[in-house]
């Protein structure tokens, strides 16, 4: 498997569909790294030399910020917003969607398992 900042890119695919497998690169940035190198995208990961390995390397590690660099950029973001307590820094902390999402039904992943509230209790129960 060759290794790409840090990441093992799969072997038996494309090297255009093996780039996404990096955080903070998808298919259109798959595409132009490959155009900007020189490397055909249609070519197998396998295929790679480490001539074209350090080029695509040292190309990303440049012009993009992927991997490590953009995970801690946003968290850095997400940690400024919930500094300043701005709407959106508040909704990070109380672990709501932050994107204006409903949350009368749905939001399950966000906000956990649900969690049962007893029921008010009836006239009949109060005598």
């Amino acid at each position: 498997m060759p290794r790409l900042l840090g990441v093992d890119i799969p072997n038996e695919k494309k090297v255009a569909i093996s780039l996404t497998y990096l955080y903070g690169v998808g298919p259109f940035v798959a595409r132009q790294v490959c155009v900007k190198t020189n490397i055909d995208p249609d070519k197998s990961a396998r295929e790679l030399s480490e001539d074209e390995l350090s080029r695509l390397a040292t190309l990303l590690e440049r012009d993009y910020t992927v991997e490590g660099p953009l995970r801690r950029q946003i968290g850095q973001n997400i940690h400024r917003l919930r500094e300043i307590k701005c709407y959106s820094g508040m909704r990070h902390r109380l672990n709501l969607p932050v994107r204006g999402q409903r949350t009368r039904t749905n939001a399950r992943t966000r906000k956990g398992p649900r969690k049962t509230v007893a029921g008010k209790k009836g006239v009949k129960d109060l005598r």
